[in-house]
């Protein structure tokens, strides 16, 4: 079973790996987004809270992310999965442990994806989204490395840096063979 964590800052590419990676694996892919408008569409206890609060226009506070998490990962491929988007804060990271803890994965592992800022505006530039602008790039990088990056710390016994940039096809390949343990 596949226990994976993809890591990285915005516009790496993590939402793209993630998919090729959960296709070709058989994994469940958790996206956090996703995870959201699916407990809001089904209408489950921890979706109701949350439509509540995004509804609001408020950010979903960590013990309704954790749990939504935690019911994505009780229901998952028994290939393993990939969660992409989450933790996002070492709170939330301390947080996972313990779900991990409960639900007996043991061997998770944290693929973190990296490039230069520069890279990185491009690539969010050329993607063309109204809320793709300088500032708003400049700005998501900045909250980045202020409360994601440290969670990068969080896992440094079990992370692994692995190139972001380049053709999607290649950098697929390769972290294909590191979690195969071929690399």
């Amino acid at each position: 079973m596949y226990q994976l964590i993809i890591f990285g800052p915005p516009g790496v590419g993590k939402g793209t790996q993630a998919q090729l990676i959960s296709e070709k694996l058989g994994l469940s892919h958790i996206s956090t987004g996703e995870i959201l408008r699916k407990a809001v569409t089904e209408g489950t206890e921890l979706g109701k809270k949350a439509k509540e609060i995004m509804d609001k226009g408020n950010l979903v506070p960590d013990d309704i992310m954790n749990g939504i998490v935690k019911e994505a990962l009780s229901s998952c491929s028994e290939n393993g999965f990939i969660l992409d988007g989450y933790p996002r804060t070492v709170v939330q990271a301390r947080a996972l442990a313990g779900i991990f803890s409960e639900l007996g994965f043991s061997e998770v592992r944290v693929l973190n994806l990296i490039a230069d800022d520069g890279e990185i505006t491009q690539r969010l530039l050329k993607r063309g989204r109204s809320d793709d602008t300088k500032e708003t790039i400049l700005n998501r990088l900045k909250v980045y490395y202020d409360s994601t990056a440290p969670v990068k710390e969080f896992y440094s016994e079990i992370a692994k840096d692995l190139n972001g940039v380049g053709d999607v096809e290649e950098i697929n390949a390769i972290l294909l063979r590191v979690i195969r343990n071929e690399a």
